[in-house]
């Protein structure tokens, strides 16, 4: 049997896998592709919503997975970054939502399982990844009226219950809460998963990583630009302070930056971080086609002096990272001793 993360994550740096969607896109799939059969007279184009796939398309996320495991990934993400009612209204899917969540869940952990079938002695884990929404409870869409809010936290909140049911009864292991760029939306998510959990608790015996009746929570926010802040203005300090509360197992960084831009943040993170630390960053930033062209090499060569600091206990890629991104960052840090957690003095 796999050990449990926290055991895991006291033994090593994990690897959680890379990009779902530019590995999507090199399948250049058609409209069709999204489709199937099964929904091929919705009324509306589905070409793009990525997370449709973990129904219509399986055997593809599934392979996408495998390709992560192989490269040396130890947590690999399910494709439901933006399963939530809320996400998919935008293609009229919302009764989908809970449904994919639980589809998203099962073609990840059937890639997990098949790779602990035949090496149990290497830590394997199922994140369930819940994306930060394409509303905000911060922010109003209305530059002439900035008290306007598209979402309440209410809705927000019922939007994160129901994907998170779906994810734990899909067989996930641990909920990741990511690419946060607002951190009232992230806390609308702690509040569903702490409502859930104390409502349907999860025993060790069903989940070795369960503790207290929970599953264990990761949290990632997205510093957006040089500024160091996140999008609705927190400083990195600042976000850390306002998610502790949620006691997860984790802390850390995705998104926006690449791994050069990123690690002075992860640097300060690691300096203050009571639980572990994570960081995925993107292959680089964007050229002018919005592609990414940071090699392998280059990512890895960051990460390499990222560990060797003692900065890390989580580590993978964002936009743009592929299986070769993961191999050669899994290769750097297998070495490499994880970060070990300071003894935080308390004012108290």
């Amino acid at each position: 049997m796999c050990k449990s993360v926290y055991s895991a994550l006291e033994e090593q740096i994990l690897v959680i896998d890379g990009a779902m969607g530019t590995m999507i896109q090199k399948h250049h799939l058609t409209e069709s592709d999204f489709r199937g059969e099964r929904f091929k007279d919705w009324k509306m184009d589905l070409k793009g919503n990525n997370d449709l796939l973990n129904i219509t398309r399986p055997d593809i996320i599934i392979n996408i997975h495998k390709e992560y495991l192989a490269a040396g990934a130890n947590i690999v993400e399910t494709n439901t970054f933006s399963s939530t009612t809320i996400a998919q209204a935008d293609y009229d899917m919302q009764s989908l939502a809970y449904e994919m969540n639980v589809a998203g869940a099962k073609c990840a952990r059937a890639a997990v399982d098949e790779f602990l079938s035949k090496d149990p002695s290497t830590p394997r884990y199922v994140a369930g990844a819940i994306g930060p929404l394409n509303k905000t409870l911060s922010l109003s869409p209305d530059v002439n009226n900035p008290g306007f809010r598209a979402v309440t936290f209410d809705e927000v909140v019922e939007a994160y219950i129901e994907q998170i049911k779906g994810l734990v009864e899909g067989g996930i292991d641990i909920l990741l809460i990511e690419t946060i760029f607002d951190t009232l939306n992230a806390k609308a998510a702690i509040y569903a998963a702490k409502k859930y959990f104390t409502e349907n608790p999860v025993s060790e015996s069903d989940n070795i990583n369960a503790r207290n009746g929970e599953l264990p929570i990761a949290i990632s926010g997205t510093i957006t630009d040089a500024s160091g802040r996140t999008l609705s203005g927190q400083t990195l300090e600042a976000f850390y302070v306002s998610v502790l509360h949620a006691n997860p197992v984790s802390i850390g960084l995705n998104c926006a930056l690449g791994a050069k831009d990123m690690r002075s943040h992860i640097e300060e993170l690691s300096s203050i971080a009571e639980c572990y630390v994570s960081a995925y960053p993107n292959a680089g930033l964007p050229n002018a086609m919005g592609e990414y062209d940071e090699h392998p090499h280059e990512t890895a060569g960051f990460i390499d002096d990222w560990a060797n600091n003692g900065w890390l206990n989580i580590v993978g890629g964002c936009c743009g990272t592929t299986p070769a991104h993961i191999k050669a960052i899994a290769d750097k840090v297998k070495t490499i001793a994880p970060r070990k957690r300071p003894v935080v003095e308390t004012a108290y």
